[in-house]
């Protein structure tokens, strides 16, 4: 194990030493989403004077970035004369870069300053590629193309990757992260992320990887630790999405259904009312509702893994986040699925233990109540934008 902790102001100019004497490390990268951790370490001053509002953590493994990003809360500190009579001890809490895009809203002309944002005013883009979208709306609101007000520092456009299919766009007012995980979904599943290189931090959108046949888990390989596996119903299988209320004087209210007609016959049919945001679905946009609906109530299958690195398959560089793998269950099922998330554990002694897990979107460690709560933010913020 080679892991390197390094802290930088925003501008990614390193602060001090790389943090040592750290005792354990737990962080996650997930598909998608931001990532999060937290960090042990001793309460020494040279420590505590890195730990700044605005640092950043980054962590190198073998010579390579994992994952960097903003503190979260940079001092947890506890000290006592029984168990910690030293220095004390700091728990350091962190997420990676994507979090700070996560922070903005889409505003319907980023241009323009928000005392002058026009009202009924929609950001639109028709029949655009997906990563074009995404790079569009991320680069006006907080990249580079964005007010100075707003943009995030050292944060630029990667080099396009030309993935993604035609969508559309519609949005106002919504979190930035939210709509950009929908035009991905819809507009042919593709990912985005941060990095950080040359004194940057790079967002870009890539084409998750077939690698079934290559990115193989099995007991008889000898490559899994332990396996935990869940296969659930699906919450929905058929969306029937209804277009906004016609003006007056106009008759026809549009209707569209989105189904997954073979959830439907292995299970059973579970339909869900969706209050579309348009009118007509002329530019796709009640259809990209229902295709959201349908990926979020899909019949979740959730496999966690406790995988092991070998010398020809290893995490982060044989496979990464959103490429499609398979884990050979022991009673002669195999499941091919997306990898959620990729969770590192490490402490000095006893090294790094790698979870990765698998499975449809709703695949997570979220409890219940928490998915519900997003759904009705969602929801929620349909009826506020209008």
């Amino acid at each position: 194990m080679a892991v390197q902790l390094l802290i930088t102001d925003k501008n990614l100019a390193v602060q001090g030493d790389p943090l040592d004497g750290w005792t354990s490390l737990d962080c996650t990268r997930r598909f998608n989403e931001p990532g999060s951790g937290s960090v042990e370490l001793p309460a020494r001053p040279d420590v505590m004077a890195q730990l700044q509002p605005g640092a950043r953590l980054v962590i190198i493994r073998d010579g390579a970035v994992w994952m960097a990003g903003p503190l979260e809360i940079p001092t947890d500190f506890s000290w006592s004369v029984t168990e910690d009579p030293g220095w004390g001890r700091v728990t350091v809490t962190f997420t990676d870069d994507l979090a700070t895009v996560a922070g903005y809203i889409t505003w319907p002309t980023p241009a323009d300053a928000w005392t002058a944002q026009p009202a009924n005013t929609y950001r639109q883009l028709a029949a655009t590629n997906a990563e074009t979208v995404i790079r569009t709306l991320v680069g006006e609101n907080c990249g580079a193309g964005a007010r100075p007000e707003r943009r995030i520092p050292r944060l630029t456009l990667d080099t396009a990757a030309g993935v993604g299919t035609s969508t559309t766009l519609k949005t106002r007012f919504e979190p930035l992260l939210d709509v950009c995980r929908r035009i991905a979904l819809d507009g042919g599943k593709i990912g985005f992320r941060t990095g950080q290189a040359a004194g940057q931090i790079l967002f870009g959108c890539y084409a998750p990887r077939d690698l079934t046949a290559t990115a193989r888990f099995s007991i008889g390989i000898g490559n899994l630790r332990s396996i935990q596996f869940k296969r659930s119903a699906p919450t929905v299988t058929h969306a029937l999405i209804a277009g906004t209320e016609p003006d007056i004087g106009t008759t026809g209210r549009t209707y569209v259904q989105v189904a997954d007609p073979a959830a439907a016959a292995s299970w059973w049919r579970v339909e869900r009312y969706v209050d579309g945001s348009a009118q007509t679905d002329t530019d796709g946009e009640l259809t990209q509702a229902g295709n959201g609906e349908i990926a979020g109530g899909a019949a979740p299958v959730e496999l966690a893994t406790v995988t092991v690195d070998t010398p020809d398959l290893k995490a982060g560089r044989e496979f990464d986040l959103g490429d499609r793998v398979t884990v050979a269950l022991p009673f002669g099922v195999e499941v091919a699925d997306l990898v959620r998330s990729i969770h590192l554990q490490a402490t000095p002694d006893a090294g790094e233990v790698v979870t990765t897990l698998v499975g449809s979107p709703e695949a997570t460690t979220d409890p219940a109540t928490v998915k519900t709560l997003r759904t009705l933010a969602r929801r929620l913020g349909r009826l506020e934008t209008r």
